[in-house]
């Protein structure tokens, strides 16, 4: 079953990939994934999502828990956090959807009692990974892809919910749980990361007052709103020097620092290296032969 996944998910990247390896699908936050070489340590803020490994391996650190995954391994991710990935076996292949908090509230309302699972990460369930199969096959029929996905994604979070990841998953079916109000929270903090938030706004947003938001929000992201906000705000300045090759210090006004210092001082916190020697040690790695 993997393999014929396998076989799928390489075709439609082969054909699909952009230069970072990643290709969409036509089905709305279905993506696939694929490297050629194993990677350097890579930062992110990942959003809810599972991602069913299918070839080589890829090592993911989450606050404090720290996770290698493997063909035929799964991770879930439940909540939008800070990620550390690193790809340590090549090549690479990977199919990732994102998580609909609306379908998995519609499900937990429908199941009832929910039986007990296991964490985060662990074997892929042979209904998941025989669910994303079928959706994957819709591809090589454009015309059922519109007609049938929505009825596949909707099971793929069924058999999410009540296997083996069911645990770590059931707090996203809550319709107005904690983890359901701090997303809002988080949502505002993606689309205005370069400009002051003030707390009590974020609050607001999430339905909390300030100190059950501030708690719940660590507890969720495993950082503050603050943190979370710079972590943001460093990951962009990053992107656009390595991607777009703006200077150091525009990359640091664009995503709202003050201080060019400042950024500096808590880039290199973040990432190991000055912001320029970060830049140049990234252009030498891709330009190095092989």
């Amino acid at each position: 079953m993997t393999d014929t996944l396998l076989n799928i998910v390489r075709r439609h990247v082969e054909a699909h990939a952009d230069a970072d390896g990643l290709a969409q699908t036509p089905i709305a936050g279905l993506t696939t994934i694929r490297s050629k070489q194993a990677t350097g340590l890579q930062h992110g803020i990942a959003r809810p999502l599972v991602c069913l490994v299918l070839e080589g391996a890829k090592q993911v650190a989450i606050g404090a828990t720290c996770v290698t995954y493997r063909p035929g391994d799964s991770l879930l991710i439940t909540a939008d956090v800070p990620t550390v990935s690193q790809i340590t076996e090549a090549p690479y292949m990977s199919l990732v959807l994102d998580l609909d908090p609306a379908v998995l509230a519609e499900l937990s309302a429908q199941i009832g009692t929910l039986p007990a699972g296991g964490g985060p990460a662990g074997s892929t369930d042979a209904e998941v990974a025989d669910t994303a199969l079928r959706l994957m096959r819709l591809l090589d029929r454009p015309a059922s892809v519109p007609v049938l996905h929505a009825q596949l994604v909707r099971e793929l979070h069924y058999w999410l919910l009540t296997g083996r990841h069911g645990a770590a998953i059931r707090r996203l079916g809550g319709p107005d749980g904690h983890a359901r109000r701090v997303a809002r929270a988080v949502a505002l903090l993606r689309a205005e990361y370069d400009r002051p938030l003030p707390v009590e706004r974020l609050a607001a947003a999430a339905g909390m007052s300030a100190s059950s938001f501030h708690h719940h929000f660590r507890v969720a992201t495993s950082l503050s709103p603050l943190q979370f906000q710079k972590h943001l705000r460093l990951i962009e300045a990053r992107r656009l020097m390595m991607s777009d090759g703006v200077s150091a210090s525009s990359a640091a006004f664009a995503v709202g620092y003050e201080s060019v210092s400042q950024f500096t001082r808590e880039y290199g916190r973040m990432f190991g290296l000055p912001p320029m020697k970060d830049a140049s040690s990234q252009a030498d790695r891709i330009d190095a032969p092989g």
